[in-house]
């Protein structure tokens, strides 16, 4: 399998202080062209068990509804599941945690999602999420002429505000969440950090743990890479990995380690 890359080599020394947050679509599952088809790699869910085992906290972290996370990754025992870019979260009893502000936006979100789904042309996605809805035009390149201009009516009319995907474009509410926001939650406390991801939103993450890695804490920054990544996050990186199977890899090196 490989050593460990050495990046990585605080994380294995000091576990009990360590945490690891990693993306989900394109990071520990491949990006499909339906998104409710999307599944993590065999070995993914083993392999966070054992590394929540071992580290002081192992935290998945996606735009996905927790829900969703909690179906297709069992989800494993110790490991936290954060969806909605921080919005939502599972419980220990396997309740959903949403912040009480954040209610009064599920109506509007409600009324947007409807719009979309009756106006969307053919090939374009449109994934209802409760509190945001994504619209995915990988099935129709020409669905961006349509996607853009309806995300700027609802955040002129609505006050939606718009996060950039791969091919998609993510909705939400106008509240401070983002996955460096729950970095900074998660990460206090901890000594070494390491985070996965391979889109956009993903370089919020980075950027957080660059301010805990001018504290004097051990960060690595792991870029998973396909033809399509957008160029930013592997030159925020301190690590590239070959898609998700090569960040199964490197977990496992880790776990093993």
């Amino acid at each position: 399998m490989g050593p460990l890359p050495g990046r990585l080599a605080p994380l294995a020394a000091r576990p009990r202080s360590s945490a690891l947050f990693l993306d989900f679509d394109g990071t520990l599952a491949p990006i499909v062209p339906d998104p409710a088809a999307a599944a993590p790699l065999e070995g993914v869910v083993p392999v966070l068990g054992a590394l929540a085992r071992r580290l002081a906290l192992v935290a998945v972290v996606s735009g996905r509804p927790v829900t969703y996370l909690a179906t297709v990754l069992g989800p494993p025992a110790g490991v936290r599941l954060i969806g909605l870019y921080g919005m939502e979260e599972l419980g220990p009893d396997g309740t959903v945690r949403t912040a009480a502000d954040l209610e009064r936006w599920r109506d509007p979100v409600g009324s947007v999602t409807a719009a979309a789904l009756a106006e969307a042309p053919p090939g374009v996605g449109v994934e209802p999420k409760g509190l945001t809805v994504t619209l995915h035009w990988r099935g129709s390149p020409d669905g961006e002429a349509w996607a853009r201009p309806f995300a700027e009516r609802a955040m002129r009319e609505v006050g939606l505000v718009a996060q950039e995907g791969r091919q998609a474009m993510e909705l939400r509410p106008p509240v401070e969440a983002d996955k460096g926001t729950v970095v900074r939650r998660l990460g206090e406390g901890h000594d070494a950090m390491a985070c996965f991801g391979d889109d956009l939103g993903d370089l919020a993450a980075f950027a957080a743990l660059d301010r805990f890695a001018a504290l004097g804490v051990d960060v690595t920054k792991v870029a998973v890479v396909d033809a399509e990544s957008p160029p930013q996050v592997a030159a925020a990186a301190d690590l590239v990995v070959e898609g998700p199977a090569g960040a199964l890899t490197v977990l496992e090196q880790l776990s093993e380690a």
